[in-house]
């Protein structure tokens, strides 16, 4: 679990329990059978969660993903995904080190399986993994220290 001693509680507020069951085949299965639907939720859910996790120590604050999904990735075409991807990643990994976790997961993980592991098509997959996983990981910290 946590052994930062640098590790400081926010003030206490009513808290929900974040989901802790992300898993690559299962948003690979659904959202091939809702027609990317199911994708849209899951990636909307992370975006909230880190809110959740984050933003009292960061004061940071990541877009919704639907809104970068409608509006922003169509207008820049693809770069506002791009820029939302690895500054996602950059604050989930930065939270994994704030908890005191030792996982490999920050904006090198999007850009060398994101991206550059697309060339050898299972790269992506990777980085999805890893990203369910980094996030399973907090969100179970967060449900039970806060």
């Amino acid at each position: 679990m946590n052994n930062n001693p640098n590790y400081a509680y926010p003030p206490q507020q009513a808290r929900v329990a974040l989901k802790t069951d992300r898993s690559l085949a299962k948003f690979i299965l659904l959202s091939l059978i809702t027609f990317g639907i199911y994708g849209l939720v899951v990636m909307t859910e992370v975006s909230t969660s880190i809110n959740t996790i984050a933003s009292p120590y960061d004061q940071k604050k990541t877009m919704h993903f639907c809104l970068l999904a409608f509006v922003i990735a169509p207008i820049t075409l693809g770069i506002g995904a791009i820029v939302w991807c690895h500054n996602i990643s950059d604050r989930i990994g930065a939270e994994l080190t704030r908890r005191g976790f030792n996982y490999d997961f920050n904006a090198s993980t999007y850009w060398l399986w994101g991206v550059l592991g697309s060339l050898i098509i299972v790269g992506p997959f990777i980085y999805y993994n890893k990203l369910f996983t980094a996030m399973n990981m907090l969100s179970n910290d967060y449900n039970i220290r806060g």
